[in-house]
């Protein structure tokens, strides 16, 4: 357990961030000005900018976002578990911005575009998982030295992390709720909950393709976790009959099961990391902590996908 306090190097005058969300201004190049700019440089780095501020902080805004990061307590190990919590967000809203796209491209029977978006979801995941390995570094006596600072901030209060969820088909109408006073956030968690995942959309392409899907699985209360239908279930078996590149049907079927088994390893990697940070304590957001986290380890999205590998030879 670190027993000194952290010295926190003041990057960013807070006086001169430029607040808001829209982008800043910036200019446009091209492959002729940036080689115009290098006649200027003679290959150097510009670094002679008239204004206030440069492109790359412009882009970003970098000095806003640097300027984000405000610990409660002084615990050594605060900024770091503060760091990874806003790291994640951020990786939470690029997973689920594929995520919603690649259901987008199925809508329109685009599988291969699918597939591309696919691949890079899965390396928004294994990102997420290494965020475990940061998070790991803080003991329990150093956690414990800031805890009480988290009042009842959980990370099943991340809205973010809930629009990956829902567009993955695990509903839960009663966890969409905890943001149903925020008005700034609840008309897209609420449109989030009440429409088809991206295998309900997936579900919707079998059937489109030929399989004969049952109204049940093709029309359902979108709100609800989704429930493993057997028609589904015979529908990828059938398609397993194939497994070669060319089937892209079969491609889909083993993208997504390779995504739902990343997902179910972020689930472990954060419950085993609870149960040894803080054991069987209650969780700050008022669950019973690690045994409500142990409950999430065995979702998975896209149940006949995993059924019906019992049936194959």
């Amino acid at each position: 357990m670190p027993n000194f306090k952290p010295v926190t190097p003041r990057i960013v005058d807070p006086e001169g961030v430029e607040l808001g969300i829209d982008p800043r201004p910036m200019g446009i190049t091209t492959d002729d000005t940036r080689a115009e700019q290098v006649k200027k440089t003679e290959g150097q780095p510009r670094v002679d900018f008239a204004d206030t501020t440069n492109p790359y902080i412009a882009y970003q805004s970098i000095d806003l976002l640097l300027s984000l990061q405000n610990t409660r307590s002084d615990a050594y190990d605060e900024m770091c578990f503060y760091i990874m919590g806003q790291t994640k967000e951020l990786l939470f809203k690029g997973l689920h911005h594929e995520l919603y796209n690649a259901r987008e491209r199925i809508k329109v029977d685009a599988v291969d575009d699918a597939l591309f978006i696919l691949e890079r979801s899965k390396e928004f995941v294994r990102l997420l998982i290494k965020t475990w390995d940061v998070v790991g570094t803080v003991s329990a006596e150093g956690f414990n030295q800031f805890r009480n600072y988290l009042d009842q901030a959980s990370g099943q209060l991340s809205f973010m992390y809930r629009h990956v969820e829902f567009v993955l088909g695990n509903k839960d109408q009663r966890m969409a709720s905890a943001h149903e006073n925020v008005p700034h956030i609840w008309p897209a968690m609420k449109e989030a909950l009440e429409t088809p995942s991206l295998y309900d959309e997936t579900i919707a392409l079998l059937n489109r393709q030929g399989f004969a899907i049952s109204d049940t699985a093709l029309n359902h209360d979108w709100s609800l976790p989704y429930q493993a239908d057997d028609s589904v279930e015979q529908a990828w078996f059938d398609i397993y009959q194939d497994p070669t590149p060319s089937n892209t049907l079969y491609q889909v079927g083993e993208s997504l099961v390779a995504l739902d088994e990343l997902i179910s390893r972020y689930r472990w990697h954060h419950y085993v990391l609870v149960a040894k940070t803080i054991g069987y304590k209650p969780g700050t957001g008022g669950s019973t902590g690690v045994e409500w986290l142990k409950h999430t380890t065995d979702q998975r999205y896209f149940p006949e996908l995993w059924a019906m590998r019992t049936r194959m030879g």
